[in-house]
């Protein structure tokens, strides 16, 4: 059975609640770099939660006026599988939309499949490739653009 969660906007604080439990980071995200990376630019930090707890989270921002950035993401290892990042993607996609960004870019690397699959499950174009050394290492690029809606 599916569980049942809400998603809503999130604090950076419950972002870190869900980060440190994710076993492929490695405790990088600070509140003082997260803070640095959306300060001065519209952002968007998207929750999931069970029982008002966040399990998953993703966080974007804005590049510039038409284009959004889909930094980070995660959901916590007991809660996958069963719909939440999907879930969190489509809101993530529809808030974008509704303020008037054209297209949202991402970054993924070949050490997380399941997100690799799900942003091609929903239509995103790989893009680029950053080359950091190693195919672990390195990160594929992925944009999506969003068409204007012809029924207005």
């Amino acid at each position: 059975m599916a569980p049942c969660y809400t998603i809503k906007p999130a604090s950076l604080q419950d972002v870190l609640l869900v980060d440190c439990q994710i076993p492929e980071f490695d405790g990088r995200n600070t509140l003082n770099k997260l803070q640095a990376r959306i300060a001065n630019c519209e952002h968007l930090i998207l929750g999931a939660y069970i029982n008002n707890e966040p399990v998953a989270y993703k966080l974007a921002y804005a590049l510039h006026a038409n284009t959004f950035y889909s930094w980070l993401g995660a959901v916590a290892p007991k809660w996958r599988g069963k719909g939440i990042a999907q879930a969190l993607l489509k809101a993530q996609e529809a808030w974008i939309k509704e303020h008037d960004y054209d297209a949202i870019h991402v970054k993924s690397m070949n050490r997380f499949p399941a997100m690799l699959s799900m942003l091609i499950k929903n239509d995103y174009q790989i893009v680029g490739y950053e080359d950091k050394g190693t195919p672990q290492s390195s990160k594929i690029l992925f944009s999506k653009t969003f068409l204007p809606d012809k029924t207005t």
